[in-house]
């Protein structure tokens, strides 16, 4: 079934879900670990669900504006309980983009940072950084 994916956070035992809606439920639920400064890297291909996590994660901090990819914008800015940070690293072609963005201020910052396509900027990562794999299966 193209809608169960495996979720992996860290080096725990993965977590199946059946749908977008319980990726975002597990997002949700992910989000009662994050603290202010927190840095989570999220990979997996086209359409693994990396959108629909963050989205739970979201809404989790009550952010009540829409949720969407930045692929064209590279980040987006969401206010909730917590500022959130949504970096889209699709479309970099070197860290230095991310760099001149000043994407290290809000590694070390107050909110939430969830960085897509993180192997591309992966360097930078600070070395706390929360890393969760989702894979169809």
């Amino acid at each position: 079934m193209m809608n169960r994916r495996k979720i992996t956070l860290n080096q725990q035992p993965p977590v199946i879900t059946h749908s977008p809606a319980e990726t975002h439920q597990w997002g949700r639920q992910f989000a009662k670990s994050l603290v202010p400064g927190t840095v989570v890297a999220l990979y997996g291909e086209l359409g693994a669900g990396k959108t629909h996590l963050t989205q739970g994660i979201c809404a989790a901090f009550n952010v009540t504006e829409p949720v969407t990819s930045p692929t064209f914008t590279l980040i987006n800015e969401y206010q909730g309980d917590l500022p959130i940070y949504h970096f889209d690293c699709y479309r970099i072609h070197s860290t230095w983009e991310l760099i001149d963005m000043g994407a290290e201020e809000y590694f070390e910052g107050e909110g939430i940072c969830l960085v897509e396509w993180a192997e591309r900027v992966a360097d930078i990562l600070p070395p706390d950084t929360q890393h969760i794999r989702l894979e169809y299966i």
